[in-house]
């Protein structure tokens, strides 16, 4: 069973400061000592959660897109996080999944956080994006997602042959943010029973820091185990930290606890 390595970047953001934010986060790219197949950062990792797409969007051949080709070659990883991107006239708070040879896939954030007007300056996503690395499919979140369990609902089928096996949508759900510190025991929560009641591993990369309209994040990224252990957090300060995930103890947990088979069947509606 393939095991996969995967490195969060906890890290404070230069407030609608691209260049600032591309230089600090390649500093801190280079600098991962260990070798490592997923690199995961912040949402709006770029800027900060910016209401201002009008003036910091950008195109998807523009500055970032290009960085995180350059970034991505370098370090030969997978490469993720969210940025601000602009098509047809709309804005979006889009999720990139930029691969090392330069191809890539990306989600668009489906919950829009009314609470702050998210809704009233980028458009919605539509569809779920369930990307592949060495065997592992792997969910792609953006913060608010995190909020609406049925969106992210693992819906599991039987393997022909295997028993009690089962062919998994996916193996690892990536969720990316800007979760302020005020509401931290929601994120944390959350972020568990995701894991709980997918039977996957869940990371959730936040920043942490004041942001440009004063309010702090403590961080606290994660990542969690099928059972909902926690084997990884970190709160109010920065921190680089990368996780090896077994796939053997996901099959595990998978095959002792077979709970997929009393689960309820759904569609999803876009």
């Amino acid at each position: 069973m393939s095991a996969l390595s995967v490195t969060i970047i906890q890290t404070q953001l230069h407030w609608e400061d691209k260049t600032a934010n591309l230089r600090m986060l390649m500093e801190k790219i280079n600098a991962i000592p260990e070798k490592t197949e997923i690199v995961i950062l912040p949402e709006m990792f770029s800027t900060g959660f910016s209401m201002h797409p009008e003036i910091l969007a950008e195109k998807m051949d523009g500055t970032t897109i290009e960085w995180m080709k350059k970034a991505a070659a370098h370090k030969k990883v997978v490469l993720t996080g969210s940025v601000i991107i602009e098509e047809e006239g709309n804005y979006f708070n889009r999720m990139i999944w930029m691969l090392p040879d330069g191809n890539y896939g990306y989600y668009d954030k489906r919950h829009l956080f009314a609470y702050a007007s998210e809704d009233q300056c980028y458009t919605a996503g539509k569809k779920r994006l369930i990307a592949s690395v060495k065997g592992w499919k792997i969910n792609l979140q953006v913060c608010y997602d995190l909020r609406f369990p049925v969106w992210v609902r693992q819906r599991n089928f039987p393997r022909q042959g295997d028993g009690m096996a089962t062919h998994n949508e996916y193996d690892l759900i990536i969720y990316v943010a800007n979760w302020p510190e005020r509401r931290n025991h929601a994120w944390k929560t959350l972020l568990q029973a995701r894991a709980i009641e997918n039977q996957c591993y869940v990371a959730g990369v936040n920043r942490v820091g004041n942001d440009g309209n004063d309010i702090y994040h403590s961080g606290d990224s994660m990542i969690i185990d099928p059972l909902g252990e926690v084997l990884y957090t970190q709160a109010h300060k920065e921190d680089v930290f990368t996780c090896l995930l077994h796939k053997d103890k996901l099959e595990e947990v998978r095959m002792k606890f077979p709970f997929w088979k009393d689960a309820d069947s759904f569609l999803i509606d876009p």
